[in-house]
């Protein structure tokens, strides 16, 4: 087995089970340091001891490789993709089926921990048919938005991949942006930038304790945007986590599901386990209201793409029917409904 390949399936299987960052980090670092290595230089440092003493080199990762490179999975691996095998939830396998792709993802332009490219490869591996791009925007600074310089480089990124997976049909990498809400309800990107985009993910990521009414104009407006595809995490909410927890933010949910409803704007099922939101209430509102939902990972590294299980535990049990999900729709349904609206 490559040893890249074993050290970097270990990070996704971690990601995948909610393992400390810190040790997903070790692996991708353990495999970025053997990268401009040759097999043959590689085993010469295993067997004259220089690589268990290259700065970086742990012993876990030593192990991962030192057994990959005698050919074997190594024994770290395979009890990971032994666990990997059982479903992460109990309920929503046969949604689950039924998802496509992936309309909310990060990489490490934004706040993502991991390449373009390696967010790509582990949807395709995960069977998706399409996975959205969609770093953050300027206004969320902490997060490394993407300025308008950055995000036009990043789109001839995007096409370079989709140039790569051209020659196997059945994978497309959309190009995006989780565009944040402003107070006044703009989104922060130009109309210009946000036309030549293939799916805008509007949230809300600052001021999440504005009084109600001021919380429901400013995400009126956001809907009312043409470029607006999907309400992003509408609450707001952390449940769980290293963060800690957070309160929903109050909005009017009757008036914000119609006006979703009326523009032709999906709700996110946002799969962060830390998230789960919306609460399961306002799925059932937005449900009567008649909205179109997005079950999205929101993932910031690649293990974190199959988190679309909790997504679709959630939605299933509260009733969503799959055709009212647009990650569940083909590619080209779905290209036509993210036209600007008029």
């Amino acid at each position: 087995m490559d040893a890249i390949d074993a050290l970097n399936e270990t990070a996704f299987w971690l990601e995948r089970e909610l393992a400390d960052s810190f040790k997903v980090q070790a692996f991708r670092r353990a495999a970025g340091i053997i990268a401009g290595l040759s097999r043959e230089e590689l085993t010469a440092r295993l067997m004259d001891g220089r690589l268990k003493r290259t700065k970086g080199i742990g012993s876990r990762t030593f192990e991962v490789i030192s057994q990959a490179l005698s050919g074997a999975v190594p024994d770290y691996l395979e009890n990971l993709r032994r666990r990997g095998a059982e479903p992460l939830v109990d309920g929503g396998h046969e949604l689950h089926a039924k998802l496509r792709g992936d309309l909310h993802s990060h990489s490490n332009w934004s706040d993502g921990g991991s390449a373009i490219e390696a967010m790509a490869d582990a949807a395709h591996i995960l069977g998706r048919e399409y996975l959205a791009l969609t770093d953050h925007s300027p206004n969320l600074t902490i997060a490394n938005g993407l300025s308008p310089e950055r995000l036009m480089e990043q789109l001839t990124v995007v096409d370079g991949i989709n140039e790569r997976y051209g020659q196997e049909p059945g994978f497309r990498l959309l190009t995006g942006i989780e565009v944040d809400i402003l107070e006044d309800g703009q989104l922060d990107q130009s109309a210009e930038l946000l036309s030549q985009l293939d799916v805008v993910v509007a949230s809300v990521h600052s001021k999440l304790r504005s009084d109600k009414r001021s919380m429901t104009r400013r995400m009126l407006a956001a809907i009312e945007n043409p470029y607006a595809n999907v309400l992003g995490h509408c609450t707001g909410r952390l449940v769980k986590g290293s963060r800690g927890t957070r309160p929903p933010s109050g909005f009017d949910a009757e008036k914000i599901f119609a006006s979703c409803a009326e523009h032709s704007v999906a709700v996110e099922i946002n799969s962060r386990p830390e998230r789960q939101d919306p609460p399961d209430e306002l799925i059932r509102i937005a449900l009567d209201a008649g909205c179109l939902f997005s079950i999205d990972s929101d993932a910031h590294a690649p293990g974190q793409l199959d988190f679309l299980q909790y997504g679709a535990e959630r939605a299933e049990a509260n009733g969503v029917p799959s055709d009212r999900i647009v990650t569940t729709w083909p590619l080209d349904r779905l290209l036509e409904w993210l036209q600007p609206k008029p």
